[in-house]
C-alpha cells in the first residue's frame, strides 16, 4: 500500500492505495464520485476524463499514486454549491445529451478548453472534443453548447 495526499473537488484527502490501483476506481469506488464514468479502460472513449492541476487527463489509465499531491477535479466539481455550470447548463440548453454516459468527459475536456483559450472556435473546439466519444448525439449540438458556454463565460 502507498499512502497519497491529492485534493478532490477542493477537498484534501488521504488514501491508501495499491500501487496498481487506477484514479477511476479511486474516485468511484473510494470517493463515490460517480460521475466519472468508465468506458472502454483503454482511454479511447473519455468517458473518465477528469482535469488534473486543471488539465484533461483519462482517469482509467491514470494511477491513483501518480495524483499524489496534485488537485484532481471531477464533473461533481464543477457545480460544488449545486448550481449548473455554464457547460451543464449549455449541454441542456443545446441538447448536447441524450443517454449522458459520455457526457462528464465532454463536460471536463470542454472545461479544460474553457480555462486555457475562452474564446475557442468551432473548429478549435472540435479538436480539443476529439478523444471524446458519443454513440447517442450528432457531435452538432455538442459543438454548439461549448460554444454558449464559452459566450456566458465571457459575459455576452
Amino acid at each position: 500500500m502507498t499512502k497519497i495526499k491529492l485534493k478532490v473537488n477542493g477537498i484534501d484527502t488521504e488514501q491508501d492505495v495499491e500501487p496498481q490501483m487506477l484514479l477511476v476506481d479511486l474516485l468511484r469506488d473510494r470517493l463515490d464520485l460517480t460521475g466519472t464514468h468508465v468506458g472502454c479502460d483503454t482511454s479511447q472513449c473519455g468517458a473518465c476524463t477528469v482535469l488534473v492541476n486543471g488539465r484533461a487527463m483519462r482517469s482509467c489509465t491514470m494511477l491513483a499514486a501518480q495524483a499524489d499531491g496534485h488537485q484532481v477535479t471531477t464533473v461533481e466539481g464543477l457545480a460544488p454549491n449545486g448550481e449548473l455550470h455554464p457547460l451543464q447548463q449549455a449541454f441542456v440548453d443545446c441538447h448536447g445529451l441524450q443517454c449522458g454516459f459520455c457526457t462528464p468527459g465532454f463536460l471536463m475536456s470542454a472545461a479544460s478548453l474553457l480555462d486555457s483559450n475562452p474564446n475557442p472556435s468551432d473548429d478549435e473546439i472540435r479538436h480539443a472534443l476529439e478523444g471524446n466519444l458519443c454513440r447517442c448525439t450528432g457531435y452538432v449540438n455538442i459543438v454548439a453548447a461549448v460554444r454558449q458556454a464559452a459566450d456566458v463565460m465571457n459575459g455576452k
